[in-house]
């Protein structure tokens, strides 16, 4: 199998190319870098906040069993929008929507058999419920969210056994993490309970969110493309 992940520098994504490397899987980390030396890994440089490098991207003709993670993703500015000295929407779309459509776009394009192909689009429970001060976030997974159900079920109609997920990993220790816990609770309401989760021992190191993952994707599919973590 051929697994690809974006975002492999660090966190989730780091985390699911480790996994996957240690199953003996083929892994093509996509992003800007990566600290990998594994004989199985290769790397495709791309900055994903660029769309025109992600334009440029090509996967050729694939015909293997794939397996395609969008991993990589920022949380912009944690601040409201009406007080952003410099606003965030276009960056935070760009890298948390526009580029894992486009990547899902060129995938299902490039992708032969009717069947052999998985999507993960790695979403949030913030795109299911508006968070303040994290207006962009929100929007982008929720976008994300409803383009992966609709694809779904283009791929369906088209007579193509696709399975894509739209998933919420939970809440993970990390660089985001620590971002969302520095944030003066003046423009972050929500700070002291994110400050809770990691003082309380509620957040799930990224290894660990890894093979749930794994776990879950050898499962028999459902069809169910919007799923989530966090109970699990």
């Amino acid at each position: 199998m051929q697994v690809f992940i974006t975002g492999v520098s660090k966190g989730l994504g780091k985390a699911l190319a480790s996994a996957y490397l240690s199953l003996g899987e083929d892994v093509i980390g996509i992003g800007r870098s990566h600290a990998f030396t594994d004989k199985n890994f290769r790397f495709i440089s791309c900055d994903l906040e660029n769309l025109e490098q992600v334009n440029n991207l090509d996967f050729g003709k694939l015909s293997a069993s794939v397996l395609f993670i969008n991993n990589a993703g920022i949380i912009g500015s944690i601040e409201r929008i009406s007080e952003q000295t410099s606003s965030d929407i276009q960056s935070v779309l760009n890298a948390n929507t526009l580029a894992p459509m486009l990547l899902c776009q060129k995938i299902v394009k490039a992708f032969m058999p009717s069947e052999g192909l998985t999507i993960v689009n790695i979403s949030s429970g913030a795109g299911k419920r508006a968070i303040p001060s994290w207006a962009s976030y929100c929007a982008s997974k929720a976008a994300l969210d409803i383009f992966s159900e609709a694809i779904y079920l283009e791929e369906k109609e088209r007579g193509r056994n696709v399975k894509i997920y739209a998933l919420s990993p939970g809440v993970i220790d990390t660089e985001m993490q620590k971002k969302i816990r520095s944030t003066n609770t003046n423009g972050f309401s929500s700070s002291d309970a994110f400050k809770e989760l990691k003082t309380s021992g509620k957040l799930v190191q990224p290894e660990r969110t890894a093979q749930k993952i794994i776990q879950l994707l050898a499962e028999e599919y459902s069809g169910e493309v919007i799923c989530s973590l966090k109970n699990s």
